[in-house]
């Protein structure tokens, strides 16, 4: 059943203790979704959460586009018994980086994923069975297609800001690319505006894992009782590696072993050194939260993205629009270096816009935006860049007002 809130409230002076995974039901007969690929897919389903209370003038949402492996559940917890909250807590509530007594913030699993939004786990109603590898090849402008319908659904036509990390970040570019008029103010966190061969290298090694898992079985694994879980750990724990930096590294594991002052001297030891072991509980742990064939269409998603060359330039892509931007980096993220933060940064510049940037000094690599300890400092950014962006909206809404003549 869909769930249609396009007046949805919540109290606004204190975080609710639960938060509801809600749904929504697009792009139904006759009206599917048109592809990118050029093929047409629908109905989809879309999960998400929002948090906060929408203004009488709807001029207060943020919208957070998730990273890869993400999900809606971004802060709160849905029921007693989660054992953590959602996954950017830290930063989004009340009184928080994105703060939810001022703004109305949702966020949505993305089209293509396993956490309630229509992928390729779900059910193809045409033949009664998980889609698996016949859902069809998505892109990350079709995952904003998909975004910005839920939007509509819910009767909200601007956002005040988009706010994305990562593959969120390249959802946030692709927007205002796409939606020019529709964004105010733009928020990219490690990010870029492609990504880059040795990302897409990374990518394909994790895909070759999951294929060649004898439990694969070409992507038509879900009635069988054992799923791909070795592919799909493996390239985790691949993947894992790209999130951290070799002094994030250093700090935490160094050479020191899991379970012993001596080496084992035994080839048929898996684990001896910690990093071994932390790499498998990553991968553990993943697999039992996520699905083999979203991995394979949302890295692919990925490596396909190239905003300049779907869009005629970068400059070209950047121009279309009013929003300010803020553009953060990190010192030691090699998956997304600052020189791709810049190069956004650069084509931002040229076409006049709005854009600050800021590179910040951390030792955790790609994934600081989401290492709680890191937050304090990303909130010091983001925090006063929403409120700027806010209140002048408002002054210039105002000055419109007072400009106009009056009605005769």
């Amino acid at each position: 059943m869909s769930v249609d809130t396009a007046h949805p409230e919540l109290p606004s002076d204190a975080e609710p203790e639960l938060v509801e995974r809600q749904f929504a039901d697009l792009f139904e007969a006759p009206h599917p979704l048109v592809l990118e690929s050029g093929e047409t897919f629908g109905p989809i389903r879309v999960a998400y959460q929002t948090y906060g209370t929408l203004s009488p003038n709807r001029d207060n949402v943020i919208f957070i586009c998730h990273a890869l492996t993400g999900d809606a559940h971004v802060a709160g917890r849905r029921n007693p018994e989660d054992r953590k909250p959602g996954w950017w807590d830290a930063f989004v509530g009340p009184g928080k980086g994105i703060d939810t007594n001022q703004f109305f913030v949702v966020c949505a699993n993305v089209f293509g994923g396993c956490q309630g939004t229509t992928g390729p786990s779900s059910v193809d109603m045409q033949t009664g069975i998980p889609f698996g590898p016949d859902f069809p090849f998505i892109t990350v402008a079709d995952i904003v297609k998909v975004h910005h319908e839920l939007l509509r659904h819910l009767g909200i036509e601007k956002v005040h800001a988009l706010v994305g990390g990562s593959l969120g970040g390249m959802q946030v570019l692709e927007w205002v690319a796409r939606y020019p008029n529709q964004v105010g103010a733009a928020v990219v966190l490690a990010s870029g505006a492609k990504l880059n061969a040795q990302g897409i290298a990374f990518n394909a090694v994790g895909r070759r894992a999951i294929f060649m898992d004898p439990l694969f079985r070409e992507g038509r694994y879900y009635d069988e009782t054992v799923k791909p879980r070795f592919g799909l750990a493996l390239a985790r724990m691949v993947a894992h590696i790209t999130y951290l930096s070799e002094q994030s590294i250093e700090m935490k594991f160094g050479r020191r072993l899991q379970n012993s002052d001596n080496f084992a001297y035994d080839l048929s030891k898996e684990t001896e050194f910690q990093i071994e072991s932390y790499l498998h509980y990553q991968g553990k742990r993943f697999v039992e939260r996520f699905d083999a064939n979203s991995y394979i269409a949302l890295t692919r998603a990925m490596d396909y993205f190239n905003l300049a060359e779907t869009h005629g330039g970068l400059t070209a892509a950047l121009s279309r629009t009013n929003a300010r931007f803020l553009v953060v980096s990190y010192t030691t993220d090699w998956l997304f270096p600052t020189s791709q933060s810049r190069e956004i940064v650069r084509a931002l510049a040229e076409t006049g816009r709005h854009v600050t940037f800021t590179e910040l000094d951390s030792p955790f690599g790609h994934d600081a935006f989401l290492i709680e300890s890191e937050l304090p400092r990303l909130e010091s950014i983001v925090r006063p860049f929403l409120d700027r962006a806010y209140r002048d909206l408002h002054k210039a809404a105002r000055g419109a007002s007072a400009a106009s003549p009056p009605n005769r």
